[in-house]
C-alpha cells in the first residue's frame, strides 16, 4: 500500500558521534526559511530547569545543505546538519573507522527504563553503547529543526503553536485557558515553561530534591494549536485518522508514554451529556461555532477549527544517579546498572519537542488536503477551501 504521507523525514546520527542529520522531503516550494529561524528553535529545546550538563556543552546550530537557495524552498529534499560540540571528547569511542586502542565507555550493564537490554538482544550486540547512542533523546535535536520547517509552513496559513507543562511529578498547575501566542509570550523566558508562578515555584523545588537523591522526574507538557481550518485528517480510513496520526507522533519521542488529545481521561468517566460540545451557527460571522471545546479541537478524527489541544505524559529519565539493579550482559553478575550523563527533568524541552511532531504530523496533513508543489499554488487552493467553508 502506497503511503499517504506528503511529508517523509529521515533522522541520523548518534548522541556522541560527529553530528545529526536529517532529510525533509515534501516541503513545497517558495517558502521562506532562515537559519536562524531553526536555531531559535533549537535553543528553545535546550532550556529548562532541570536540564544536565551536556546543554552547557552544545551550542546547537543547523547548517542547511540542500533544498533551499537564497532563502527558499526549492520544493527538493531538504538537508539539515547539525555538528555535535561533544565529539571531540569521543572521536576514538565512536570512530567509524576500526580501532586498536582500548575503549574506556563500555556498556555492558543496561539501565531499566531504556532501550539498552532489548536493544542490545535485538540487534546482537555485546557493547551497549551501540543502542544507547542512538535511542538518546538527543535525536529529538533533529525532528526539533525539522519541525521548525514545518512550523514555518503552517505560520504562513495563520497557525500557531505553543507547548506548555502542566505537571512535574505530583506537582500540577492550575488550569489557565490560553491562545498559543499567550503561551509563547509567557512561558518564553520562565524556568519550566508554566503558566502557573506558583506551582512552578513549587516543580523547580521538587527536581532540586530529586537531584540531591540521585532520582529522576517526569510530567505532563500541553500543545496547544491555534488557526487551523476544519477538515484536515478524515474518517474514511484508520491511517488517515488525525488523531491517530498525532498520538503516534508524540507517543515516539523518547519517554512519552501516554497521549491525551482534549480532556479524553477526564471525558471517560462522565456522562455524553457532560462530555460533547454542543454546535452553534453566527449568523453574523455565517459560521458554526462550539460553546465548548472538550473534544480539543477533534471530531470524527478531523480538526473542527477550534484550538487544538494535546498532552503528552513524560515518564521520569531512566539513567539514575543513584541506580536501580541491574544485571551485567557478560558476567550474569549482578550489579547497579549504568550512569550516563543525564538530565534530572526534562519536561520543559518536551513540550519544545512536542511541538514539532505536532508541526510536522500538521503540516503533512495540510499538504495531504491543499496539494500543490509550490507555496503560492497551496495559497490558491487554501483560500479557495476557506471561501467553501464560509458558504457552507
Amino acid at each position: 500500500m502506497q503511503s499517504l504521507t506528503k511529508l517523509r523525514y529521515l533522522t541520523s546520527g548518534e548522541s556522541h558521534g560527529p553530528g545529526l542529520y536529517t532529510v525533509l522531503e515534501g516541503m513545497p516550494s517558495g517558502l521562506p526559511i532562515e537559519v536562524e529561524y531553526i536555531n531559535d528553535q533549537l535553543a528553545r529545546r535546550q532550556k529548562g530547569y532541570g536540564r544536565g550538563g551536556r546543554m552547557k556543552i552544545e551550542t546547537d546550530q543547523v547548517e542547511i545543505t540542500a533544498g533551499v537557495r537564497h532563502g527558499y524552498t526549492l520544493g527538493a529534499p531538504i538537508c539539515l546538519s547539525i555538528q555535535n560540540s561533544d565529539w571531540k571528547n569521543w572521536q576514538d569511542e565512536m570512530s567509524v573507522s576500526p580501532t586498536d586502542k582500548p575503549l574506556k565507555r563500555v556498556v555492558t550493564r543496561p539501565r531499566p527504563g531504556h532501550a539498552d537490554l532489548v536493544g542490545g538482544i535485538k540487534y546482537d550486540f555485546r557493547d551497549l553503547r551501540n543502542v544507547l547512542e542512538r535511542a538518546s533523546a538527543r535525536e529529538t535535536t533533529s525532528r526539533v529543526a525539522c519541525g521548525a520547517v514545518a512550523r514555518r509552513l503552517l505560520e504562513e496559513f495563520g497557525v500557531k503553536i505553543a507547548g506548555h507543562v502542566t505537571a512535574v511529578g505530583p506537582v500540577r498547575a492550575r488550569v489557565l485557558p490560553a491562545t498559543a501566542e499567550e503561551i509563547l509570550q509567557k512561558t518564553e523566558e520562565t524556568p519550566l515553561r508554566c503558566l502557573d508562578a506558583e506551582a512552578e515555584t513549587k516543580m523547580v523545588a521538587l527536581i532540586d530534591e530529586a537531584k540531591k537523591m540521585g532520582d529522576s522526574l517526569g510530567g505532563i507538557f500541553e500543545i496547544v494549536v491555534d488557526g487551523l481550518p476544519p477538515g484536515l485528517g478524515s474518517y474514511v480510513q484508520w491511517d488517515r485518522k488525525l488523531d491517530g496520526r498525532l498520538a503516534q507522533a508524540m507517543l515516539s519521542i523518547q519517554a512519552v508514554k501516554g497521549v491525551e488529545i482534549g480532556d479524553g481521561f477526564d471525558n471517560a468517566l462522565k456522562f455524553g451529556s457532560q462530555v460533547h460540545d454542543p454546535i452553534y451557527y453566527d449568523a453574523a460571522k455565517k459560521a458554526f461555532t462550539r460553546s465548548s471545546n472538550r473534544a480539543g479541537g477533534l471530531e470524527g478524527s478531523m480538526t473542527t477549527g477550534l484550538p487544538l489541544i494535546v498532552r503528552g505524559a513524560l515518564k521520569p529519565i531512566s539513567t539514575l544517579y543513584e541506580p536501580l539493579h541491574s544485571v551485567d550482559i557478560e558476567t550474569k553478575q549482578e550489579f547497579e546498572a549504568s550512569v550516563e550523563r543525564s538530565d534530572t527533568c526534562a519536561i520543559a524541552a518536551a513540550a519544545v519537542i512536542g511541538e514539532a511532531v505536532i508541526a510536522i504530523t500538521l503540516a503533512d496533513a495540510f499538504l495531504e488536503k491543499f496539494g500543490g508543489d509550490s507555496l503560492r499554488e497551496i495559497r490558491r487552493n487554501y483560500d479557495g477551501y476557506i471561501e467553501q467553508v464560509r458558504e457552507y
